[in-house]
């Protein structure tokens, strides 16, 4: 086993760039080419790969350091001796051009022109089919030299496209989830008052010439070839968004977009979530792993929604109002009217199940369990019951002992004697138990008043008043 120092590979003309994100801890096993850092200066976020594989044994930067070509990263224990001359080379994949090389597009017209101007996509080094998340500019723009027209993404690193020639846009060739190569046709100006170098374009695209072809790594020499392609774009955002999931707008370009790495990205793009929607708690405010985990947890058991969730929902919300199914407004009942209650917060679980379990009782047909139970010695109860009070004419039901006993049962399980307001449960202290009463109109429903406080012979009185007062 070898001890091997993993530096920052050659990062183009960048002096000092921050570390934004820590992409492993110590004990971590990395592979090869794995992301481990997360860099970013004024133009360009990147992710710093490893040039050997084994486990982390020391991290040697932290967020918010400074560093530069040659800065260790981290110290790894390395599965092989063969691996620590590896480590130097790694960071250095990239041949440092100190003048920019003439972007290999010459289509860019090097004098002035007042007609149509074709701008291409410039030299951006060995990416092929990086793919467009940000279209910058639209059909009757105002385009000046060097400002940035599109924001691309590979896996290692995200760059603004600048524009070669000043001028009003007259057509943009591209959009939001397309694939483009050095070479592409980007957009098509007019009205151009002043020509450009094609040198400048290509310095405008990339700082370093060529990359060895004996380079151990070749996510390093992207990322070098990327970095160096950053210095183009003089609009500096550095905080790409996840360009569509197929449920939230896809395809659409915007404004603005988050601060996030491009693994993050990926990641996000993968579960399918709005970037714009998740908020970082990263340095700055960026989006890290965890926060796209968090937020996507948050949608899964329901405590947030999407832009996307919220505008597809109908406006009655989750207040279990009836507005969902085409009912009328569910009542706001004072229950403290009626009786003392009691009233009591709902804990977090129940908050975030009860909109649920409402939805499911509406929507679920019910089931309803029968059990046999031996009522003999109740039934003789009753008959003798009656006998003794024949002359005073009250005549016991069944009914007045089922009344107790759900009087007894809504007392040991109060929760069936409560109703749902807001967030909160709000237990009833009083037990008025209704009964179906057949009436010349049809079945009615009577409410004998504090059901507790009554015995069986006076419940059983009230309900035959209350029969017959039911119109």
């Amino acid at each position: 086993m070898a001890l091997v120092e993993v530096q920052v590979p050659d990062i183009g003309d960048f002096d000092e760039v921050t570390v934004i994100e820590l992409m492993v801890k110590v004990g971590d096993t990395v592979k090869a080419e794995q992301s481990l850092i997360t860099v970013e200066s004024d133009k360009a976020s990147m992710e710093i790969p490893s040039s050997t594989a084994g486990v982390v044994k020391e991290m040697r930067v932290a967020l918010g350091d400074k560093v530069k070509q040659g800065s260790i990263v981290l110290v790894v224990e390395a599965a092989g001796a063969a691996a620590v001359p590896a480590a130097a080379p790694a960071a250095a994949v990239a041949a440092p051009a100190p003048a920019p090389v003439a972007a290999p597009v010459a289509a860019a017209p090097v004098a002035s022109a007042s007609g149509p101007v074709q701008v291409f996509v410039p030299d951006i080094g060995d990416f092929k089919d990086v793919v467009v998340i940000e279209v910058m500019v639209k059909p009757g723009d105002n385009i000046k030299v060097e400002q940035s027209l599109i924001t691309v993404e590979s896996d290692k690193a995200s760059m603004e496209i600048p524009s070669s020639h000043a001028g009003v846009l007259k057509e943009l060739k591209v959009k939001v989830g397309d694939k483009v190569n050095i070479g592409d046709l980007l957009a098509v100006l007019e009205g151009v008052t002043a020509g450009v170098a094609a040198p400048a374009a290509a310095a405008a695209a990339v700082a370093s010439a060529s990359v060895p072809s004996n380079a151990p790594t070749a996510a390093s020499a992207n990322t070098a070839s990327v970095v160096a392609a950053a210095p183009a774009a003089t609009a500096a955002t550095a905080a790409p968004a996840v360009p569509a999931a197929p449920a939230h707008a896809p395809g659409s370009s915007t404004v603005g977009l988050p601060h996030a790495s491009p693994s993050v990205r990926k990641f996000a793009r993968e579960l399918g979530v709005p970037l714009d929607e998740v908020k970082g708690n990263g340095p700055k405010g960026r989006i890290t792993v965890d926060d796209v985990q968090a937020f996507t947890k948050a949608i899964m058991s329901g405590a947030t929604q999407t832009k996307a969730q919220a505008a597809k929902a109908p406006a009655g919300g989750s207040g279990g109002d009836g507005a969902a199914l085409g009912l009328i407004p569910w009542p706001k009942v004072d229950f403290a009217k009626f009786g003392p209650i009691e009233r009591k917060e709902l804990g977090r679980i129940k908050k975030i199940s009860g909109a649920n379990l409402l939805r499911n009782a509406i929507m679920i047909p019910a089931v309803t369990n029968h059990d046999d139970a031996d009522i003999t010695e109740l039934e003789a109860f009753r008959v003798s019951t009656n006998k003794e009070n024949e002359k005073s004419g009250v005549k016991v039901t069944m009914l007045a002992f089922l009344i107790k006993a759900c009087v007894a049962a809504l007392k040991k399980y109060p929760e069936f004697n409560s109703s749902l307001d807001g967030d909160a449960l709000v237990y009833k202290n009083y037990w008025h138990i209704g009964f179906a009463a057949d009436t010349p109109n049809g079945l009615m429903v009577p409410v004998i008043r504090d059901c507790d406080k009554k015995g069986v012979l006076q419940i059983s009185q009230e309900m035959s008043e209350l029969a017959k007062k039911s119109p």
